[in-house]
């Protein structure tokens, strides 16, 4: 059965903006990722259960990139998760506008030397340590290093529209008139319009 009435859910009906192009939606999502900075990566082990951890993503190579890439420790738990289970969710948060994204998709992992070296930035060799054995020194070659690729099947966030002293004030009106208003904007980058992308990515 469905819960989904937009009768019932005014303010997620008014927020609703079909009208825009999906490059202009990326720019909107790419506002987001900027001042967020990190993601909560959720990924499901063995068991069922879900589990997140924040994740800064690596930086943008393309204007219209959607893909997320992170380097992380291939000896930590996400990726015998990922492995069992390679469907994942990344969720960013800006808590001084309220925006967010949530982005639904596959995660990849990826060893490529060419795709690590693209990536890499010295300040991760903090995140892995030298172990001192000639090997694992924290390096862009340390095998330890791996990518992480979410490759999303859709991408919905929230853009908010309205300041901090505009949205209390909207809060405060709709309360006193019981008129609902949508201090922001939902948008959906779809997967028609992903793969749309990453096809002129690929050119």
């Amino acid at each position: 059965m469905s819960h989904t009435n937009p009768q019932l859910d005014p303010v997620t009906s008014q927020s609703v903006n079909t009208d825009i192009t999906p490059q202009e939606k990326i720019k909107g999502l790419h506002t987001i990722l900027e001042k967020a900075k990190a993601g909560m990566l959720t990924t499901r082990s063995t068991d069922g259960r879900l589990h997140s951890r924040a994740m800064v993503p690596c930086d943008r190579k393309e204007p219209t990139q959607v893909n997320l890439y992170f380097i992380a420790n291939n000896a930590s738990h996400k990726f015998d998760e990922i492995e069992n289970d390679s469907n994942v969710n990344v969720a960013f948060y800006d808590e001084s506008t309220t925006s967010w994204a949530s982005f639904t998709g596959t995660a990849k992992i990826s060893q490529e030397k060419a795709l690590i070296y693209k990536f890499w930035n010295y300040s991760l060799a903090s995140y892995f340590g030298d172990l001192k054995d000639g090997k694992h020194d924290g390096s862009k070659d340390d095998p330890r290093v791996s990518i992480i690729e979410v490759v999303p099947e859709e991408i919905r966030y929230w853009v908010s529209t309205s300041s901090s002293i505009a949205r209390a004030a909207e809060v405060a009106y709709g309360a006193v008139t019981g008129h609902a208003k949508a201090p922001g904007e939902f948008r959906v980058i779809t997967s028609g319009e992903i793969q749309l992308v990453a096809g002129l990515n690929s050119k």
